[in-house]
């Protein structure tokens, strides 16, 4: 997750969905808002705050965390090289292993695709296709900027199919993200994660609501977010995102998206034969939001 979120077009989310612990990271991380809230408002501050932190699943969440760290601070950098020096390639890459991602979300709908399924997975897809279009523009990192633009790179974080890179690029603070981490900005960073925080708050729970109370309906809202953001990551474009022909060895650019499918197809098959074994599938997956939104709603 750490990785891809360094990548214009490509969502971490789209990665914890593939692997499975998207729904826990999203309860985990609003039992520690509420915690948070109980801290401070009250009542029974430090009761209430112990019970939520309890409901946390460390298990995924520090690993996953430290995780994100660690790639942010030594993988990125080469990763990000890699885009700039070999752009076509590597978005046939993520091309292919996003288009691969976008049956996560629709199977974890369940149910057979109605008309109005359809409808809510079109506009979905027309609303990020949309959004992705924006041509990039450059501004000057001000505090005030910085702050509201890590709110809405975070919302990309927790949404699959939006990058919050690719947000960053549109709001021109990509880069300066990328040099303030490069060159340990505390300023900036401090400003970035104290916009990051503001805007985990209100979307963890936005998100945690809509997956208790229209869990179906999300996922297929999700669906469209990742099938219309593949608009991003189309290989032959221009700096606008002006979209072109196939041109060149686009054979090989074919090559390189079959083998972002094959590796997320992989990445589904071992946890398809993990959850069988464990008993642990989707439906399970499901069962422990809504106790958690439970738990939240009964101590809140």
């Amino acid at each position: 997750m750490g990785v891809v979120e360094t990548v214009p077009g490509v969502s971490g989310g789209t990665v914890a969905l593939v692997t499975g612990v998207y729904d826990e990271l999203i309860n985990s991380a609003g039992h520690v808002v509420s915690a948070g809230r109980r801290l401070l408002l009250g009542p029974d501050r430090a009761a209430g705050a112990r019970h939520h932190l309890a409901r946390v699943e460390w298990g995924i969440v520090l690993p996953v965390a430290l995780g994100m760290v660690a790639a942010l601070l030594t993988v990125a950098g080469p990763v990000s090289h890699l885009v700039e020096e070999h752009p076509v390639t590597m978005r046939a890459l993520f091309l292919g292993m996003v288009l691969a991602s976008a049956g996560v979300p629709l199977r974890l709908a369940g149910g057979n695709l109605r008309a109005r399924d359809a409808a809510v997975v079109a506009a979905a897809t027309v609303l990020a296709f949309v959004l992705v279009s924006v041509p990039p523009t450059t501004v000057a990192p001000t505090p005030v900027l910085v702050v509201l633009a890590a709110m809405v790179a975070v919302s990309a974080l927790l949404l699959p199919g939006l990058s919050g890179s690719f947000l960053l690029l549109t709001l021109g603070l990509y880069q300066p993200t990328l040099r303030a981490v490069d060159e340990l900005d505390l300023g900036y960073l401090s400003l970035f994660l104290l916009g990051a925080a503001l805007g985990m708050v209100v979307i963890v729970k936005g998100l945690q609501w809509l997956l208790d109370r229209h869990h179906r309906v999300t996922m297929l809202a999700v669906t469209g977010l990742m099938l219309g953001a593949l608009r991003s990551l189309w290989p032959w474009q221009l700096e606008d995102r002006a979209l072109l022909a196939p041109e060149g060895d686009w054979w090989l650019q074919l090559l390189a998206a079959a083998a972002g499918c094959v590796v997320v197809l992989v990445l589904l098959a071992v946890d398809a034969r993990t959850r069988a074994r464990t008993g642990h599938g989707a439906q399970e997956e499901l069962a422990g939001i809504e106790s958690g939104a439970e738990d939240a709603h009964r101590t809140r």
